[in-house]
């Protein structure tokens, strides 16, 4: 095959380094990804009515916690409630979110027509020019609105000065975390936010049986990655993460610093996630490659049955923790651990996902938040063998009513692994 040639041709010479061979394979395979369409053209991004919904519902869990407002920074939490798309720096923008009326949002005044480009829904915008204080026109907001004398909440990842600065400004009220605002209606998804979560992983999903056709020895991780973020480009997805780990290096969840190659009986662990509309995915994979060696088959059995077990535990109700607790109970039968112990499942069992790669709550041992319908989670409990091989089989689930529902199929077997 021309591309297969191509590639040993550049893998045979020691003078290419990595990211040099990893674009010169993304030429040699520029008719395949030309083939591929995209997957997401049916895809609705969320709307202003159902931002509307979320502004409305928050204010109603601001009157039952005794909350007067709630502010917002940039970030995942800012574009759920509003739509505007920002960043953080140390030129303050915020959304105020009272528990009547319309949401306040303050900005630097030569920022306001970018800020403005990604708005949805109506709010009062307020700026602020270079030698004033934002968090003095917040805090006259609030007493403008008689809003300085009661409870306000600080959504979990806004930073401390901003906080520490209103305390200052608003002596008479008090500073409380949002959590039971903002982190409450987060963790549990609408239909329209799960079809876009189901999107991002068919797209993964697309591009992880594009990218195995593809793989041959003598490719290093980061050429995988470079031919799986190509894959979900052209499938219709934002490439968020990309790990692809190579012998060793998949004993250690997140990989090291050498640089493996493939060949005949490698392990490849893969975790690789994509956003469409700001909806994230979330998707592990371990190949084998070539051939199956008895030890990597044996640990991957076990992994998948671990997958199943976390899944059966998912109840509605049931502790968050308890899924990550049956998980353990059965590796520790089969001689994994005890507990986080190596060799063994060194990390929690699962995370929340949803606009954010990683959200609350995590199936971790302890967490006793109930599962409730609407919220989403990864299920990934790995089995890692240091200075050998690890395995990590990852699929998410949403809560349905009845139970859980996975968004991805997990592989039937190593032989088949998409």
């Amino acid at each position: 095959m021309t591309i297969a040639l191509s590639r040993r041709a550049l893998l045979g010479t020691s003078l290419v380094v990595p990211a040099l061979m990893s674009s010169a394979i993304l030429r040699a395979v520029q008719p395949d990804l030309s083939a591929l369409k995209p997957l997401t053209g049916d895809a609705k991004p969320i709307d202003a009515a159902e931002r509307l919904q979320r502004i409305g519902r928050a204010q109603a869990l601001m009157a039952a916690n005794d909350i007067a407002a709630v502010l917002i920074e940039p970030g995942a939490s800012l574009t759920y409630f509003t739509g505007i798309e920002w960043w953080r720096s140390e030129r303050v923008t915020a959304a105020i979110l009272p528990r009547e009326g319309e949401p306040l949002v303050v900005t630097p005044f030569f920022e306001e027509p970018s800020v403005r480009e990604t708005l949805d829904v109506p709010i009062e915008l307020r700026v602020w020019q270079e030698d004033e204080s934002p968090l003095d026109l917040i805090a006259g907001w609030l007493r403008e609105r008689s809003l300085a004398s009661g409870r306000l909440g600080i959504e979990e990842t806004a930073r401390f000065f901003i906080a520490d600065g209103l305390a200052e400004r608003l002596p008479e009220m008090t500073v409380i975390s949002a959590d039971p605002v903002v982190r409450a209606l987060r963790m549990r998804k609408s239909p329209a936010e799960l079809a876009l979560m189901q999107a991002a992983t068919d797209v993964t999903l697309a591009a992880y049986r594009w990218t195995w056709e593809r793989v041959e020895a003598g490719m290093t991780g980061s050429d995988i990655s470079a031919l799986m973020d190509a894959a979900t480009r052209a499938l219709g997805g934002s490439p968020q993460f990309s790990m692809a780990l190579v012998g060793e290096a998949s004993a250690y969840p997140h990989g090291s610093r050498a640089v493996h190659r493939i060949a005949a009986g490698e392990v490849l662990l893969m975790d690789c996630g994509c956003a469409v509309h700001g909806y994230e995915s979330d998707v592990s994979r371990t190949f084998s490659y070539r051939t199956v060696r008895p030890d990597v088959a044996r640990i991957w059995n076990l992994v998948a049955k671990g997958q199943r077990i976390a899944f059966d535990a998912a109840r509605i109700g049931a502790p968050a923790g308890s899924v990550d607790d049956a998980v353990r109970a059965f590796y520790e039968q089969a001689g994994f651990g005890p507990g986080y112990d190596l060799p063994g499942l060194s990390h929690r069992t699962g995370h929340g996902i949803g606009m954010d790669g990683h959200e609350p709550v995590n199936l971790v041992r302890g967490e006793r938040t109930p599962l409730a319908s609407g919220m989403c989670f990864s299920n990934e409990p790995g089995l890692y063998l240091p200075g050998k091989f690890g395995v990590r089989l990852e699929d998410c689930f949403y809560m349905a009513e009845t139970g859980p529902v996975w968004f991805s199929t997990p592989p039937a077997s190593i032989e088949n692994p998409v």
